[in-house]
């Protein structure tokens, strides 16, 4: 979200590294990490310790060497890279080897690493030895106290990162298609409230255990003034990265807007608002929507936006069954981008275990007027209010896909355009929007104009000139209205939110479909034609 969200903690002991690499014999020291002693560990011991810190004051970081750090900005950061002979694990068979990520401006607080083998952990030592840096970069004057920044995860073979970790409690990992995306969190305290500001806890500790074909539990400590919470992340392989997260929580304090299984995303221009920005490649976003599913089996279908203010929209879902920030459009032609591909940017999917109870899934979306800005934040808000004292057990599997892995039994909406509204060929009626939804034909066999009925509702404005049909000569279907926003007073920029479904012979056949438009927004779409 900023700069500020970029955070790690905890320095290392050099002494302690000092120590222990004396210990190793001279192969050792050349391909592995230097490893402190032995202790035991289990998820049972790391939950027990939030619980424990959960009692205590929050304690901030000692952050060593600030001023040194902050010379070190994206490029001069970038300029450091891990030796690869050093990675944990390398040349393991059946091991994903492990790299670790320098510190720097826009990550100051360190971390701690383990490894964990027959339930026992070992630190992994902190040192600059592991890293190549430019003998005229800034962190040549740094001690070996500052500590690791985070840990990125490579594939056996090929060497290519498949996840990392790096800043607050945030991970990304290479999806489906190799080409990183969108991030998750651990969780979000009080996103866009506005009572104060957003409050984000870090993973403060990490302790590794490989898994078979290249697999990887990771468990981490989570804390903040706030809360305190243990996880375990067991992320494995398979057309994509499927990911097990058990999670048990512990508040400190009240929270207004708890935010369970984030995922964050980047959408600054799609179809419906390409007008928003100067920039010649059609689409620019790493999701397009937020696709969410009910404990009745209701799908529901947000495109995301990009709005003249930040806007907090809840969805009451109880018993949710899953929720995710997806990219539906596929097509190289949809972005024209050959350098970042955002056609291959994974899906991420939410699919709880268990009864989740009461709540709703929150979608933030913030303004922005560039691609290198995260401003969309969906997640899991828990009906009851979360108050001091409180404890959550949560299970769910994390799915980095290339769409939804829930089989549809509905169609699913693809495309909305928005352009001027009225008729072809007739003087355009000032104030009106046409919407253009287009949708996959799923259950449509055999069917065509006439045989659908199109319903829309809105909160805002009138409804006119509605028809479905399948688009000609393409493999797809199209629902066409207007909404017509011209009695709406200038100085009115409430959202104008609007459902829209198609039925068939009294029958549902595609999942809801929720706009959300601006008055001001519409008027610089509609007043762009000659």
């Amino acid at each position: 979200m900023s700069d500020t969200t970029l955070t790690r903690r905890e320095a290392l002991a050099s002494a302690l590294a000092a120590g222990a690499f004396y210990l190793l014999p001279d192969v050792a020291r050349a391909t592995t990490p230097v490893e402190g002693p032995a202790e035991a560990f289990s998820f049972e011991l790391l939950k027990e310790k939030a619980r424990l810190l959960s009692r205590q004051d929050f304690k901030p970081a000692r952050i060593a060497e600030a001023e040194t750090l902050d010379k070190l900005d994206y490029d001069r950061h970038n300029q450091i890279r891990f030796k690869p002979d050093r990675s944990l694990w390398k040349g393991q068979a059946g091991r994903s080897p492990v790299q670790f990520f320098f510190p720097g401006r826009y990550f100051k607080e360190s971390i701690k690493v383990y490894s964990v083998e027959g339930g026992m952990a070992r630190e992994v030592l902190f040192s600059k030895g592991l890293f190549d840096i430019p003998e005229d970069n800034p962190a040549k004057s740094l001690k070996d106290s500052v500590g690791f920044a985070g840990f990125r995860v490579q594939d056996e073979t090929s060497g290519l990162d498949w996840m990392a970790f790096l800043g607050a409690s945030y991970w990304r990992t290479s999806g489906y298609s190799g080409q990183f995306g969108l991030s998750v969190r651990g969780l979000a305290l009080d996103t866009a409230v506005a009572t104060g500001p957003e409050e984000f806890p870090r993973f403060t500790r990490f302790w590794l255990e490989p898994q078979k074909n290249g697999g990887l539990v990771a468990y981490a400590l989570l804390e903040s003034p706030r809360a305190t919470g243990a996880y375990r992340i067991s992320s494995s392989r398979d057309k994509g990265v499927i990911q097990d997260i058990d999670a048990t929580l512990f508040l400190r304090g009240d929270v207004e807007r708890l935010g369970i299984a984030p995922l964050t995303s980047m959408f600054w221009y799609g179809k419906q608002n390409r007008n928003l920005a100067p920039d010649w490649r059609p689409e620019v976003h790493d999701s397009d929507g937020l696709e969410i599913h009910d404990s009745e089996g209701r799908r529901t279908w947000r495109p995301l936006n990009n709005p003249p203010r930040t806007m907090a929209n809840a969805f009451m879902a109880d018993n949710l069954r899953g929720f995710g920030l997806m990219q539906r459009e596929r097509s190289f032609q949809e972005y024209l981008d050959d350098g970042v591909f955002y056609e291959k940017r994974a899906s991420a999917w939410i699919e709880p275990k268990g009864n989740w109870g009461n709540g709703a899934v929150s979608l933030v979306e913030i303004p922005t007027d560039d691609e290198i800005h995260d401003n969309i934040v969906a997640f899991w808000t828990p009906g009851p209010r979360a108050a001091a004292g409180s404890r959550y057990d949560l299970a769910y599997r994390l799915h980095w896909a290339e769409s939804c892995p829930v089989t549809p039994d509905t169609a699913c909406f693809t495309a909305t355009r928005i352009g001027a509204g009225g008729v072809p060929g007739q003087p355009r009626p000032a104030g009106v929007a046409k919407m253009v939804c287009d949708f996959d034909p799923h259950g449509f066999d055999g069917l065509g104009r006439g045989d659908a009925v199109l319903h829309v509702s809105t909160s805002q404005g009138l409804v006119d000139n509605t028809s479905v049909y399948p688009v000609a000569g393409e493999d797809y279907w199209r629902a066409i209205f207007d909404i017509d926003f011209s009695a709406l007073p200038e100085d009115n920029d409430d959202p104008i939110d609007i459902a829209a479904y198609v039925e068939v012979r009294g029958k549902a056949m595609t999942e809801t479909l929720l706009l959300q438009l601006f008055p001001s927004q519409l008027r610089r779409i509609v007043g762009t034609r000659a």
